[in-house]
C-alpha cells in the first residue's frame, strides 16, 4: 500500500465599511497553502494514515493509541512513529466541544505543547495542524495516547478524524 496525500489550509477575508461617500473594503487572501505528502518517512513524506468517523457518548472520552492500537482502512495494525498531519472535524449538530489531548498518562504531546494542554473544537468546527517537515513524535508506552473527549454536553457528539504518520 502506498500513499499520497494533500493537507491544506487557507483563508479569504473581506472586511467593508461605511462611509459618508462610498464604502471602504479591505481583501485578505493568504491564498490556499497545500502540505503534499508522497509515500514515505522522511520529510514531506507519510506512510501510515488513520481515518475514520466516531461518536461520543455524553462526557464520554476516549484514547486513541498512536503506537499500535489503530487499524487503517484495509485492517493493518498501525503503529506511528511520527504524527505529520491531523485533522479533525466535528459535527454541526454536536451539543458540546470535542476536546483533544490531556491523557492521564502516556499523553502524546505532539503540538499540545504539555500532556495537560488540550484544543476544544467547536460544534461545526474544525481542526488542522501539519507538521511536514518531521512531525511529532510519538513514543510507544510513554507518549503514545491522544485523548479525545465529548466536552460538557448531555448528548453523544460525531467527530471525523484523519491522522497522517510515518513509521519511522
Amino acid at each position: 500500500m502506498t500513499i499520497s496525500a494533500s493537507i491544506y489550509a487557507g483563508a479569504r477575508v473581506r472586511q467593508t465599511g461605511a462611509l459618508d461617500l462610498g464604502t471602504p473594503a479591505v481583501e485578505i487572501d493568504t491564498g490556499r497553502k497545500n502540505f503534499d505528502f508522497v509515500d514515505g518517512v522522511t520529510a514531506g513524506k507519510a506512510d501510515r494514515v488513520f481515518s475514520d468517523r466516531r461518536t461520543l457518548a455524553a462526557s464520554a472520552s476516549e484514547n486513541l493509541d498512536l503506537a499500535g492500537g489503530l487499524t487503517d482502512a484495509f485492517g493493518a495494525a498501525l503503529t506511528f512513529a511520527k504524527v505529520v498531519a491531523l485533522v479533525v472535524k466535528a459535527a454541526d449538530a454536536n451539543a458540546s466541544d470535542i476536546v483533544l489531548g490531556g491523557a492521564a498518562s502516556n499523553a502524546f504531546v505532539g503540538p499540545f505543547g504539555a500532556a495537560t494542554h488540550t484544543i476544544a473544537v467547536k460544534p461545526g468546527g474544525a481542526l488542522t495542524l501539519v507538521a511536514p517537515n518531521g512531525g511529532w513524535p510519538v513514543t510507544a508506552g510513554t507518549g503514545d495516547l491522544l485523548k479525545v473527549l465529548n466536552g460538557s454536553g448531555g448528548a453523544a457528539a460525531d467527530y471525523e478524524i484523519v491522522i497522517l504518520g510515518t513509521s519511522g
